[in-house]
């Protein structure tokens, strides 16, 4: 491992991402009213080291030694969400619950274990093996089949506002959401402008996370339209491998979204437990985030923040993307400069406007990052690390093998008319390539292939693969003055 590196890995402290402000607008002031909850909220004094022995959110296969887990249920529902009566989209497969699993060590071979259920129901999956990996999450409205990323040779300036994006794929309701619906349980992470918390249903003992925003800080650090444009784009998303947002609503100080439980914590932890990863490992998780990746992009939508710690396992082990703060619709190019440094592609560096093609940069980054348990280019000093990104190419350890190598060296290249993604094929050049030749695309995004790492998890509400943080915010739901409201409408 390069000496430069040893600090940054051992700390093995998450990176943070970045917006830099310039002439970046505070977002919307429409008049319209957003409901308020005054309802005073805080943590309990003794929280109970066990909430519920039993599994809620699915049941144990004995003989498998496996969780099962049956389709979500909303968080003020009792039972699961129930199937739309209506014709069915073109492409549905029959009901069907149940399938083999096949192992990430021999992706040809049968498994005995019942197929998990996805987070949503299996008749939404495809039936037979369509023309694209990923199937009907991959290329709503969109024929061909091939990704329609221009290369980023124009300067028209387009903007999120005045952008639609076709929701008519999410069939998971949006709830009607309040505080007095939960019970808090303890603080999963934190922000600059706030935190993220375990919580439970008091209607159906189901887990979800709550994701609290202090209204003040988000305009204080001009993260306005980024906000509303994270809760925005999550109403219109639904993926295997993307987090669900259930409910959004807001009080006085801080706005709310209700969210997924995703027990199995970050992917950045599991690396740095695991210095690095094989070839297989890094592949499965790669394909899930690829997966994604193409899914948000059949819809104009830029992810601009990929790393290890937005990818969150579920129970099962697969990828959940989360933190939706940077997305942003965007049919061409834009010029924001955001995301993480260690992450950031050649053209947002240098403000020349960039579009989808970015995420592909990232994407390799990623991979690169699994493969030699650092990314491929650091330094503590901000500009010379930008300068690296912009003026070198990076130094491959000798265990990254030849096929490795030759994908990243199409995804990390500055010249993008060269670089995978970004091509008349779009994403078909990088899961075609010959890296990802042992993996099954179809299966994949049927979750069909056993991740390489299942989480142990003690209960529903186990939250131990996350850090522990100081609880000591303010109580939320506290009558005050709100100066802030209209700049949040759609809460």
């Amino acid at each position: 491992m390069p000496t430069m590196l040893s600090k940054f890995i051992d700390k093995a402290k998450p990176r943070f991402s970045f917006h830099h402000h310039g002439n970046h607008k505070t977002g919307s002031t429409s008049s319209n009213e957003s409901q308020s909850h005054n309802t005073k909220f805080h943590l309990p004094n003794n929280l109970p080291a066990t909430a519920i022995t039993t599994h809620i959110f699915g049941y144990r296969d004995d003989s498998t030694d496996n969780y099962v887990e049956p389709p979500p249920v909303p968080p003020t529902a009792t039972e699961p969400i129930k199937e739309n009566t209506a014709a069915p989209p073109v492409g549905t497969p029959p009901k069907s619950t149940h399938d083999k699993t096949t192992s990430l060590a021999s992706a040809n071979k049968t498994d005995t274990a019942k197929t998990s259920y996805s987070p949503f129901y299996p008749e939404q999956l495809p039936s037979t093996p369509p023309t694209t990996p990923g199937g009907s999450f991959l290329v709503r409205n969109n024929s061909s089949g091939h990704s329609s990323n221009k290369s980023q040779n124009s300067h028209s300036h387009a903007t999120a506002s005045t952008e639609q994006v076709d929701d008519s794929d999410v069939t998971r309701p949006h709830c009607q959401l309040k505080l007095d619906n939960f019970n808090l349980q303890r603080t999963l992470g934190t922000g600059s402008f706030g935190r993220v918390h375990l919580i439970q249903s008091k209607i159906n003992k189901r887990y979800y996370a709550l994701k609290v925003l202090k209204k003040a800080e988000i305009v204080k650090l001009k993260q306005v339209e980024h906000t509303n444009n994270e809760r925005s784009i999550l109403t219109k998303v639904q993926h295997p491998f993307i987090v669900n947002l259930w409910g959004s609503f807001q009080d006085c100080a801080n706005l709310y979204m209700v969210m997924d439980f995703v027990p199995g914590g970050e992917l950045f932890s599991f690396l740095r437990k695991s210095k690095k990863f094989s070839n297989d490992v890094a592949r499965f998780y790669a394909g899930e985030v690829l997966l994604a990746l193409a899914y948000l992009h059949s819809k104009n939508i830029i992810y601009r923040d990929l790393k290890p710690e937005n990818l969150l396992l579920d129970v099962h082990g697969h990828i959940k993307i989360c933190d939706f703060g940077f997305a942003k619709v965007v049919p061409d190019i834009t010029w924001t400069l955001c995301g993480t440094p260690d992450y950031l592609a050649p053209e947002i560096i240098q403000t020349k406007g960039y579009g989808k093609a970015a995420d592909y940069w990232a994407f390799g980054v990623l991979v690169f990052e699994m493969l030699a348990g650092f990314p491929p280019y650091y330094d503590d000093n901000q500009f010379k690390l930008y300068e690296k990104i912009l003026t070198t190419q990076p130094k491959y350890p000798s265990s990254i093998d030849s096929t490795a190598k030759d994908l990243l060296k199409h995804l990390l290249t500055t010249d993008l008319t060269q670089r995978y993604g970004n091509l008349k094929r779009g994403y078909h050049d990088i899961c075609e390539h010959k890296w990802f030749a042992s993996l099954d695309f179809e299966k994949l995004i049927q979750r069909k292939i056993k991740p390489p790492y299942i989480p142990h998890l003690r209960n529903d509400g186990d939250a131990s693969n996350f850090d522990r943080y100081p609880e000591d915010f303010h109580p939320y739901g506290v009558p005050q003055d709100d100066p802030y409201k209209d700049q949040f409408p759609d809460f």
